[in-house]
């Protein structure tokens, strides 16, 4: 028996119910995530610019006292000091003074505080400063890294390595709000980086299958008119 143009009409229908609420949501989540560059979602727009100071690589081995292979090194700039930061094949990172070659301690509350005044451009006031460690990292670092949350009077958090004193992230309300859209968008608030699971997947397909019964009943619709002026 032929299906009709009614029966299709009845599953687009249904269809409809079900696949709506999914649609609406990415379609918002989708249009508010491209509202802006993504440059600018990061904060890329409001921190100040990290050098990394060119470094002859025989200069590495200036470091092998430690006892364990150097895996690599960089020469940067924070504030108005010149730190190497180097990293060690049993995974240690150690930061020195490029001044004196000292070894450096990990980065306390002050330090953190002044590496966030340094990186963040908004002459905006620091509200609070917060340890966390590698294995309590918060939702919006989403790294594994020890690190100083340093939260500014706009919203803005910035994130500062405990280790070597280096900016993690810059997590602005903005970016905030652009998460929790990608969590709907991939419908998983909960971790948000869940890209392919049953509830995602079963929703697309039923949404894809009711994009092609629409398109179906285009072409039947037409069949029933014309044989309607027959």
């Amino acid at each position: 028996m032929a299906i009709k143009h009614r029966d299709f009409m009845k599953w687009h229908i249904w269809l409809g119910w079900l696949i709506g609420v999914p649609l609406i949501l990415w379609t918002a989540s989708g249009m508010f995530m491209v509202a802006r560059p993504i440059e600018e979602v990061r904060g890329n727009h409001l921190r100040a610019e990290q050098q990394v100071l060119a470094m002859p690589f025989e200069n590495i081995v200036m470091f092998a006292d430690k006892g364990d292979a150097v895996m690599d090194a960089r020469l940067i700039t924070q504030g108005s000091s010149v730190i190497w930061i180097v990293n060690y094949e049993d995974g240690d990172t150690v930061r020195y003074d490029a001044t004196t070659g000292r070894a450096m301690p990990s980065v306390d509350k002050q330090a953190a505080k002044a590496a966030a005044e340094a990186v963040y451009l908004p002459p905006e006031a620091i509200q609070s400063i917060r340890y966390f460690a590698a294995n309590e990292s918060p939702s919006d670092l989403r790294r594994e890294k020890a690190s100083w949350q340093v939260h500014f009077s706009d919203g803005t958090n910035i994130y500062i390595d405990a280790l070597t004193g280096e900016t993690l992230a810059v997590r602005t309300q903005f970016w905030r709000a652009f998460d929790f859209m990608w969590g709907l968008h991939i419908m998983d608030l909960q971790t948000r980086e869940d890209t392919s699971h049953p509830i995602l997947i079963g929703s697309a397909a039923l949404a894809l299958f009711g994009s092609i019964l629409g398109f179906i009943m285009l072409f039947s619709r037409r069949k029933k008119r014309r044989r309607a002026t027959i």
